[in-house]
């Protein structure tokens, strides 16, 4: 099929057939020009960066951290 009668054709679509057909070739094009990274497996391999061994801090440390943190912000 040439170009030109896929255009016929395109142009004896519904206008919704016809917004849903660029919104295809839209979709089609933004997949070619810019693929996206692979996300598969990125949040496992944060997930290890988050990992330590002490235990988490307890609400009354993390009370004391964010006071820390305000006295230096505010105070200084």
């Amino acid at each position: 099929m040439s170009l030109q009668e896929l255009r016929e054709q395109a142009l004896q679509l519904s206008v919704s057939d016809r917004l849903e057909l660029m919104s295809a070739i839209l979709q089609s094009l933004q997949h070619e020009l810019r693929p996206r990274p692979e996300r598969k497996g990125a949040a496992q391999r944060m997930r290890g960066l988050l990992k330590t061994d002490a235990p988490p801090p307890t609400d009354a440390e993390v009370e004391a951290m964010l006071e820390e943190r305000l006295v230096e912000k505010y105070l200084q």
